[in-house]
């Protein structure tokens, strides 16, 4: 069994339409958010990972799915796993709830790039970091 990354926020004013639905484009910014708290919660951040080893960590595509709507000052989770991995590349699910109720599913394909935009290699370091939350799958 994989492990998850949680990451817990409040839905906002600046978040909303006018209607105090949340505009479906900050979805995006809330999974960006529970990324980077997952890659905090190893020991990185993406400027360590920058400084350290030379390496961006970019977004090649995301699927999204939005299934219901969140309102203005809903409280909700971001779970994030890595569903699959690569050499240079991993697919990260991260599924957003309110209460237990799925509104939002996305899969995020997630590359390491070098200063020229190149893939390469992820880091055997943050590669062991993260294998506890990867689901059964591993490509190479």
């Amino acid at each position: 069994m994989h492990e998850n990354f949680f990451h817990k926020l409040k839905v906002y004013y600046e978040d909303t339409d006018a209607g105090g639905v949340v505009y479906y484009a900050n979805y995006l910014k809330f999974l960006e958010r529970a990324r980077t708290e997952a890659l905090n919660s190893i020991g990185y951040s993406n400027q360590k990972v920058k400084k350290d080893f030379g390496l961006l960590i970019i977004v090649k595509a995301c699927n999204i799915d939005y299934k219901k709507p969140a309102y203005l000052e809903d409280e909700i989770t971001i779970r994030s796993f890595v569903k699959s991995i690569t050499k240079t590349s991993f697919f990260m699910n991260q599924i957003i709830t309110r209460s237990d109720e799925n509104i939002v599913e996305a899969q995020v394909h997630l590359v390491f790039v070098d200063a020229k935009g190149k893939p390469v290699k992820i880091p055997d370091e943050i590669y062991s970091k993260f294998k506890p939350y990867f689901c059964d799958t591993i490509k190479t």
